[in-house]
């Protein structure tokens, strides 16, 4: 029996280090290896969300629009942390841009199976749901002080919250 080298890299991921065995087997036939070049965009707001993105190695700049100017950053995502939580609520479309700042190396996953997975095992599902629910308190921690800091005299455009 061969192993799939993703295998290990789930298991090795800060967002899925700790969750049980049985669960990693379920990610692993949903999970593909997968590269951006610098520039390139993993996700566009509007479009479907059919994965999230385990990042390897780069950075990604989460970016929203704003009238009459480009992309306006507000956060960058690196090595270690997860993209995509429009995956898990109807009508699984992104709400922002994602954009590679320099080449990304990505588990991509796809969101239709883990859906069905997460439906079919319901301890899974929490599992899965619990850390999405961490990452997206700690993005809208980052937002606040971004928020709180443009009252006090600047926008930084970009905030690193807590991995």
């Amino acid at each position: 029996m061969t192993t799939n080298p993703l295998d290990t890299v789930l298991r090795t991921h800060p967002f899925l280090h700790d969750l049980d065995p049985a669960h990693l087997r379920i990610l692993v036939p949903c999970a593909e290896d997968r590269i951006f070049a610098s520039g390139d965009f993993l996700c566009r707001v509007g479009e479907p969300a059919e994965q999230f993105f385990l990042l390897r190695e780069g950075r990604v700049a989460l970016e929203v629009h704003v009238p009459k100017r480009e992309g306006v950053r507000f956060q960058t995502l690196h090595e270690g942390e997860v993209l995509g939580w429009s995956w898990l609520f109807p009508p699984y479309r992104w709400h922002l841009d994602a954009r590679a700042l320099k080449p990304v190396r990505a588990v991509a996953l796809d969101a239709r199976r883990v859906r069905r997975e997460c439906e079919r095992d319901h301890k899974f599902g929490y599992q899965i749901l619990k850390r999405f629910a961490q990452v997206m308190g700690h993005r809208l921690k980052g937002t606040r002080l971004q928020i709180v800091e443009l009252g006090h005299g600047g926008l930084k455009t970009e905030h690193r919250g807590d991995p």
